[in-house]
């Protein structure tokens, strides 16, 4: 009986021993991966207050709509704009400070190519440039021309997709 004992003794601490080892090694290998998931909270939180930053210059930008469009209109003024007083502004808001012109505001960011847009990137148009707006999502520019002044077009239909240029991410 007593070599009974000692051997369930003996097993159990093997197992104990084991279950020990087991338990080690799992958190070894699986240390890496938290790393990596660490890694890819960082990222996400990053995306996400990118995109916490363009939701918020677009819907500054919203509250615009209809605002008269003025050729050269005047930096800081909200009673017109033209299209890169507009986006000068609106930008200028959340602490993104854009050179007067379109076309100085082209050469600014990073360039983003047209199937990588993501909403609060800069898009511009004719050539040599000479408008710009901000896009939204889903093909929606908001910028300000003309009779509507500011306003929300598709660029990708019609006159706005045949004179697309480029796009520039100012947001970083």
């Amino acid at each position: 009986m007593n070599n009974m004992k000692k051997s369930r003794l003996s097993k159990s601490l093997l197992g104990i021993t084991l279950s020990v080892s087991l338990f080690a090694s799992a958190n070894l290998i699986s240390a890496p991966q938290s790393a990596h998931a660490a890694s890819n909270v960082s990222t996400t939180v990053a995306s996400t207050a990118i995109s916490g930053k363009a939701n918020s210059i677009i819907t500054t930008g919203k509250q615009y709509l209809g605002v008269r469009y003025k050729f050269s209109a005047l930096k800081g003024s909200t009673s017109s704009f033209d299209c890169s007083s507009f986006t000068q502004y609106v930008y200028g808001k959340y602490g993104i400070n854009l050179p007067r012109s379109s076309k100085q505001q082209s050469q600014v960011g990073t360039f983003v190519a047209r199937n990588q847009l993501q909403p609060g990137d800069l898009v511009f148009f004719y050539s040599p440039i000479h408008h710009v707006g901000i896009y939204m999502g889903n093909g929606k520019i908001l910028h300000t021309y003309g009779s509507p002044g500011v306003t929300i077009s598709d660029m990708n239909s019609g006159w706005w997709s045949k004179n697309y240029k480029t796009a520039r991410r100012v947001i970083h």
